[in-house]
């Protein structure tokens, strides 16, 4: 089978579909340390401003992946259906949706995409994706921390299918992991806060507990069982996730190990400076959770097929 990756900032979704032996054959991502970062890694640049690209010029493709940037609707809610997303980047994975029905799609997005506007915009893409395109659709919220990475990181997962099937969401996984798993044994000092930086961050904690907030660093070890999430905004301070270490101050975390917080191998190429590489890994998706559930997709697909031939089937992972 054949799949495009839209919104594909450094591949962390694509990786397990082509693991699987499935063949991309289009790739968008309009920033442009994100097309170096994915270029070194599987050869090619994306395609650039998805808005931009004639939905006939893609390739025929099954199935449809995208971690969509949650815009803000401003018209939602006005019961117009497809023509509300006209203005957002969703609009471009329906348009592309409609001209090609694919046999699925996988969709991800931050957790707060449920809430936003009084739900009105997650009942919205909803609506355009299963009354307006026809699809069958599922959505779960699920944790990164759940699946091997030490990373607390929750984001809702939209699965849809053009024929009903039976697809079952990804269990958790029993398997114990601890921040220590991830971490490089020899880190150069230049990730170790400065005295200056440490009591900065160490003052502000305080301010902000003085005046009833949470705000301030977070201080992680090796035996740690996860991390809180790690955003674009780590390449700042690297507050969000401090490790902790023995007779010295805290350090941030390498690029390494923000790329093995996601999920992926020791083999993916960071090409880019420490800023962009924080940004890239930071925006990406946790590539174990991907895997688990591109797993059930295909699944679901191939039992589909059997059934439609009316054959039995053997699937192996």
């Amino acid at each position: 089978m054949k799949f495009i990756d839209l919104f594909a900032g450094i591949g962390g979704i694509r990786t397990p579909f082509q693991e699987f032996g499935l063949e991309c054959v289009f790739s968008s991502e309009w920033d442009k340390y994100s097309q170096i970062t994915y270029e070194a890694n599987f050869g090619e640049k994306p395609n650039g401003d998805i808005t931009l690209i004639n939905e006939k010029e893609i390739p025929k493709f099954d199935i449809l992946t995208g971690g969509f940037p949650c815009q803000a609707f401003s018209i939602a809610g006005k019961k117009r259906g497809f023509e509300d997303t006209r203005g957002t980047l969703f609009f471009d994975i329906a348009r592309i949706i409609k001209h090609h029905q694919p046999k699925s799609f996988l969709l991800e997005n931050v957790k707060g995409l449920l809430g936003h506007d009084k739900k009105r915009t997650f009942q919205l893409i909803y609506d355009t994706l299963t009354k307006e395109l026809g699809y069958h659709v599922t959505y779960k919220v699920l944790n990164a921390k759940d699946f091997g990475v030490p990373q607390n990181r929750e984001r809702i997962y939209i699965v849809g299918f053009k024929d009903e099937t039976d697809f079952n969401w990804p269990e958790p996984i029993n398997q114990n992991v601890k921040l220590g798993d991830i971490l490089e044994k020899d880190v150069d000092e230049y990730y170790t806060l400065t005295d200056h930086q440490w009591n900065y961050h160490q003052n502000r904690k305080q301010k902000m507990k003085d005046k009833g907030y949470g705000f301030g660093y977070s201080l992680f070890n090796e035996e740690s069982s996860y991390t809180s999430t790690i955003s674009a905004r780590y390449y700042k301070d690297g507050s969000e996730i401090f490790i902790d270490q023995k007779d010295k101050n805290p350090r941030k975390l390498t690029p390494r190990e923000a790329a093995r917080l996601q999920g992926f191998k020791d083999d993916f190429i960071i090409p880019v400076s420490n800023t962009q590489a924080y940004k890239q890994f930071g925006n990406s998706v946790a590539v174990p959770v991907i895997r688990a559930i591109a797993k059930e997709m295909l699944i679901s697909l191939k039992v589909l097929k059997a059934l439609r031939s009316n054959k039995q089937v053997r699937i192996k992972f």
